[in-house]
C-alpha cells in the first residue's frame, strides 16, 4: 500500500471488494458488514496510515461501517454512497454503467456557455432524472454546458450542496450515483458538456466524521467554516491524495467534462508546490491519457491572476475562473445598490475594464476591504473568465434570495443578458433567468442538530448587516424556504417571458455565428472600449469582421457619435426593437457611418452592429 492507494470500497466484481481507508489516528480498524452479509473483518495496517483488506462474498449494495479502536463506529469518509444519509452506513457501489457516450470528447473551452442549476429546485421532483426532459429545451436555447451545484452527500434532503460531508458520495435524495450518470450521459447525447461544482475547502458541519480518522483539518488556518483543510501540514500528502482522487473519480467514473472548484481563497496552502498545482497536473495527465477536453474552473474572490497564469509564469494554470468584478459592476449599474461589497462599484468605466481586461480591481484601493485589492489580468485571454449577471451566490446571498427579475425593469433584464452573452468572456446563466423567473433562491438547509440550526440562522442574519437590509431573512431550515425556490416552468409561456427567452436565444445564436464574439485570445487583441456618459461601446475586430456593442445603462435614450470605422454598417440586434417587446429601434437596419454620424440608443438598451472589413 502506497500513498497512491485509492480510498473507499472498490468493487472488483464477483462479489469481491477492496476496503481501503486512511486512518492514522486508529491503531485498529475493523470493518463491520451489515446483514445479509453480517461479518466483521480486521483491516491490515499499511504504510502512511492506510488500512486495507480484500473481502469476498460482498455483493454490491452491502452496507458497512468502520469500528475505530474498538470504540467508535463511523461511515467511510470515502464512501461512494450513503443511502441512509450522512449518519447511516456506507454502501458498496458497483460502478459499472451502460454509457452511450463513447465517441464524446468534450468541447473547446471557448465554446462553453454555462447553465448553472440546483438539482433540488430545478424541477418539482428535485432529481437528476427529472432534469433530463428539460435538456432539449436548453439545447434549443443554445446552452453548451450544464453546471450542477454540488451533489456530494449532505444532511437531509434540502441544501445548496456546500455542506457536503462525503466528497465521493452522490446525494441519495437526488437519485444517487446511477441517476447522476444517467444525467451526464443524457447531456452528452444532447451535445452538451457536464460540469460539476466540487468543494475542497471544507466539509459540511453535520455528519462530518473525517477528523476521527486522520488529520484532514489543521488549526494553523481558519476559514469561515472553521479549521482549514490540511493541505500543507503533517499528513497533508494523504489529504491531497483524497481530493485529487475525488476529482479524477468525477472525471473518470461519471464522465464529467469540467469541475468548478469552490472558494479557492479558503484553500490555505504555503507549500512550494500547492495542492491546486498538483490537482492541475493530475487532470492534465488525465486529459493527455484520454484525449478528452477536461477543464478546471476556479472560484476565488482574490482577483489573483496567478491562478490562471501558466506554470512557467509562476501560476497555477487553472483553465478558467469566475469573475465577480464583472457581476458587481453590472449589478450596480442596473440597480444602483452600493451597500456591502457593491460600494466599490458603479462607474461605467469599470464595466469597460471588465470587458477588456478581466478584473476591475487590479491593485487599486478597495473601500470595502480597506486595502488594495487584486492584480493586473490584461495578459489573461477572455476565454479564461466566466461572467454572469446572476448565479447561486449573488442571488442566494441576498436577504430574500431575490433575483434580478424582481429588482429591475424588463428592458434592464435584456440589457443584462446582452452584456453577459455578448461579452468577450464565457457566459454563465443561472437557472430560470432566460425567461425572467421570479421564484427566490434563498439559502436553505435540513440539519438535524438544533444548535447547528440556530447557528446557521444567526450566521445568515449576521452576513446581511454589511448590506443594511432590513427585516429577517427566510428561515433556512424551513421546508417552505426551499419549496419557494423551485422554478415555475409555467412562467416560461408568458408573453414577456417568451420574448425574453427568444431574446436570449438570439443573443446566443449571434455569439456563436460571429468570429468576433467568440471568446478567444485572438479576439482580445482587437477589443477597444469607449465610454460616453451612460453609454459603453465595445469594439472588436477579427477575421474580416468588425462589431460594435453599444450598451446604454441610463434611464434616458442617448444620442452619441461613437468612434466607429467609416463605412457601411448593419444592425444585427437592438433590444429596444418591437420584436423584443421594446419601444422600437432608432437605429437603421443598414447605414453608412461618417465622422458626422450619430446613433441613438434607447434607455436601458443594447445595440449590436457589424460591418465587413475591407481585405
Amino acid at each position: 500500500m502506497t500513498t497512491q492507494s485509492v480510498p473507499g470500497a472498490i468493487y472488483l466484481g464477483e462479489n469481491t471488494c477492496v476496503f481501503c481507508v486512511w486512518a492514522p489516528f486508529a491503531e485498529d480498524v475493523i470493518l463491520r458488514l451489515f446483514p445479509p452479509v453480517d461479518r466483521t473483518v480486521r483491516l491490515a495496517p499499511k504504510d502512511h496510515g492506510y488500512h486495507s483488506v480484500t473481502v469476498t462474498g460482498v455483493p454490491p449494495g452491502t452496507r458497512y461501517v468502520y469500528l475505530l479502536n474498538g470504540a467508535v463506529e463511523r461511515p467511510d469518509p470515502a464512501s461512494r454512497y450513503q443511502p441512509e444519509g450522512v449518519h447511516g452506513p456506507s454502501e458498496v457501489y458497483e460502478s459499472d454503467f451502460a454509457w452511450t457516450d463513447d465517441s464524446w470528447r468534450g468541447i473547446r473551452l471557448r465554446d462553453y456557455l454555462f447553465y448553472e442549476l440546483h438539482v433540488g429546485t430545478f424541477t418539482e421532483e428535485g432529481t437528476f432524472d427529472a432534469i433530463i426532459p428539460r435538456l432539449q429545451r436548453l439545447r434549443e436555447l443554445g446552452i453548451t454546458a450544464i453546471e450542477l451545484m454540488p451533489v456530494a452527500q449532505f444532511p437531509g434532503g434540502r441544501n445548496w450542496g456546500y455542506d457536503g460531508s462525503y466528497t465521493y458520495a452522490v446525494q441519495n435524495t437526488y437519485g444517487g450515483p446511477e441517476g447522476l450518470k444517467r444525467l451526464v450521459d443524457a447531456c452528452h447525447a444532447a451535445g452538451m458538456a457536464a460540469v460539476l461544482d466540487v468543494v475542497y475547502n471544507h466539509f459540511g458541519p453535520e455528519g462530518n466524521y473525517a477528523g476521527d480518522f486522520g488529520p484532514y483539518f489543521t488549526d494553523k488556518y481558519q476559514t469561515p467554516w472553521g479549521s482549514a483543510m490540511n493541505f500543507d501540514g503533517p499528513g497533508s500528502d494523504e489529504v491531497r491524495h483524497y481530493f485529487i482522487q475525488n476529482a479524477l473519480y468525477w472525471l473518470r467514473d461519471f464522465h464529467f467534462d469540467a469541475l468548478r472548484l469552490d472558494a479557492l481563497h479558503a484553500i490555505l496552502d504555503t507549500s512550494a508546490k500547492p495542492f491546486l498545482a498538483e490537482l492541475v497536473d493530475a487532470v492534465k495527465e488525465e486529459r493527455t491519457r484520454t484525449g478528452r477536453h477536461l477543464y478546471l474552473i476556479g472560484e476565488s474572490d482574490l482577483n489573483d491572476p496567478r491562478l490562471l497564469r501558466r506554470r512557467e509564469q509562476g501560476g497555477i494554470a487553472l483553465d478558467a475562473q469566475w469573475n465577480d468584478d464583472f457581476h458587481h459592476t453590472l449589478h450596480v449599474l442596473l440597480t444602483g445598490e452600493q451597500t456591502g461589497y457593491y460600494a466599490d462599484y458603479g462607474r461605467i468605466e469599470q464595466m469597460a475594464e471588465a470587458f477588456a481586461d478581466g478584473f476591475v480591481y487590479s491593485g487599486q484601493y478597495s473601500s470595502y476591504r480597506r486595502r488594495r485589492h487584486g492584480d493586473i489580468s490584461t495578459d489573461i485571454p477572455p476565454e479564461r473568465f466566466v461572467v454572469f449577471s446572476q448565479n447561486h451566490d449573488q442571488v442566494g446571498n441576498r436577504l430574500r434570495g431575490d433575483r434580478l427579475s424582481m429588482n429591475v425593469s424588463f428592458e434592464s433584464l435584456k440589457l443584462a443578458a446582452a452584456c453577459v452573452i455578448l461579452s468577450p468572456h464565457l457566459p454563465l446563466l443561472f437557472m430560470g433567468e432566460e425567461y425572467g423567473e421570479t421564484a427566490p433562491f434563498p439559502y436553505f438547509v435540513s440539519h438535524s442538530d438544533k444548535s447547528l440550526i440556530d447557528a446557521v440562522r444567526k450566521g445568515r442574519a449576521a452576513e446581511f448587516k454589511a448590506f443594511q437590509w432590513k427585516d429577517e431573512p427566510p428561515d433556512p431550515q424551513s421546508v417552505e424556504t426551499c419549496d419557494r425556490a423551485k422554478l415555475n416552468w409555467e412562467m416560461e409561456g408568458g408573453s414577456r417571458q417568451e420574448a425574453l427567452w427568444r431574446f436570449y436565444r438570439e443573443l446566443i445564436a449571434l455569439r456563436r455565428a460571429s468570429a468576433t464574439l467568440v471568446a478567444s485570445a485572438e479576439v482580445q487583441a482587437g477589443i477597444r472600449t469607449q465610454c460616453d456618459g451612460t453609454l459603453l461601446v465595445a469594439l472588436r475586430s477579427f477575421e474580416g469582421e468588425e462589431t460594435a456593442l453599444l450598451l446604454n445603462f441610463g434611464e434616458l435614450e442617448v444620442t452619441a457619435h461613437p468612434e466607429l470605422t467609416a463605412g457601411k454598417w448593419s444592425r444585427w440586434l437592438d433590444s429596444a426593437d418591437e420584436v423584443w417587446l421594446g419601444g422600437g429601434s432608432r437605429v437603421p437596419k443598414e447605414f453608412v457611418h461618417t465622422r458626422e454620424s450619430q446613433i441613438t440608443v434607447g434607455p436601458r438598451s443594447a445595440v449590436l452592429l457589424s460591418r465587413e472589413m475591407e481585405s
